[in-house]
C-alpha cells in the first residue's frame, strides 16, 4: 500500500500508541480520521493534524464502532485501512478477577475491534489493509493477566481467520504483537496494580515499523527481546 494519499482509520487516535501512529501516518502523507471517545481529546488531536475528520465511538456499544467507521469512510470519500489502537488492561490472580472485570476487557480488546473490521469488509476494496494492536500476550499468557491475556489471544485468532477469509479479495490483515511499551497504558489498569516490569521499548519505533508494515503489505509486526521491531511479510 502506498501510504501517500491513503485515507486511513485510526481507532484509538487520542492515545499515546494511536497520536504517534497518526503522526506516522500523516508524515507519510496518509490522510487520517481520527476516533475515539472524549470529543474534547479528539478535536485537540484534530487540531494537531490539520482538522482531521473525527468520530466517537464507546468500545462497549459495536453498533458505535461500526457506526464510526462508516462515518469515517463518509468524510474521507472511502478508506484504504483501518487501525485500531486501543485497549484496557487488569491484574491480579485468575481466581479473583470480577466477572464484569472479564466482561470488560472481552468487550474493549475484542469485541470493539472485530466490530470495526466487520464494518470495514463492507467498504473496503482489493490493496487496501486492517490492522489491531495485541500483545505478546496473546501467544504467550501471563500469570495474573489471565483475562486481559485471553481477550488478546481471542482478537489474534480472530484475525488469523479473518486474514484467510478476505485475503483473495485483496484486503490485506496486519497484526500488531508489541511486548511491553512505555506508553503508561500499565498504570491504568481496571483492576489491580501491574507487577514490576522492565523498560518499555520506544512506542515511535513501533509506530515507524507499522507503517513499514503496511507499506509492505506485511501480516505481522513482533518485537524482539531488546524492544526492537520487526516485520514479518507472512504470519507463522
Amino acid at each position: 500500500m502506498n501510504l501517500d494519499g491513503a485515507r486511513v482509520l485510526v481507532a484509538g487516535a487520542t492515545g499515546v500508541l494511536g497520536g504517534a501512529l497518526t503522526a506516522e501516518l500523516r508524515d507519510r502523507g496518509a490522510r487520517p480520521a481520527l476516533a475515539g471517545r472524549d470529543p474534547a481529546r479528539l478535536a485537540a488531536a484534530a487540531r494537531a493534524h490539520e482538522d482531521a475528520p473525527t468520530v466517537t465511538f464507546d468500545a462497549y456499544d459495536p453498533a458505535s464502532c461500526a457506526r464510526a467507521l462508516h462515518d469515517s469512510a463518509t468524510a474521507l470519500g472511502g478508506l484504504d485501512a483501518v487501525v485500531t489502537a486501543f485497549g484496557t488492561v487488569a491484574f491480579g490472580p485468575a481466581a479473583e478477577t470480577g466477572d464484569e472485570i472479564a466482561e470488560h476487557l472481552a468487550a474493549v480488546n475484542l469485541l470493539a475491534p472485530t466490530a470495526f473490521f466487520r464494518a470495514a469488509f463492507t467498504v473496503l476494496g482489493p490493496g487496501s489493509a486492517v490492522a489491531a494492536l495485541t500483545g505478546v500476550v496473546a501467544r504467550r499468557p501471563q500469570a495474573g493477566m489471565a483475562d486481559y491475556s485471553a481477550s488478546k489471544a481471542a482478537l489474534s485468532a480472530w484475525l488469523d481467520a479473518a486474514r484467510r477469509e478476505v485475503r483473495a479479495g485483496g484486503i490485506r490483515v496486519l497484526e500488531i504483537r508489541p511486548g511491553h511499551l512505555d506508553t503508561g497504558f500499565a498504570d491504568r489498569p481496571v483492576a489491580g496494580t501491574a507487577p514490576p516490569m522492565p523498560p518499555g521499548g520506544d512506542p515511535h519505533r513501533l509506530v515507524a515499523a507499522v507503517a513499514d508494515a503496511l507499506e509492505s503489505d506485511a501480516e505481522l509486526v513482533l518485537t524482539d527481546q531488546d524492544g526492537t521491531p520487526l516485520v514479518e511479510r507472512r504470519t507463522r
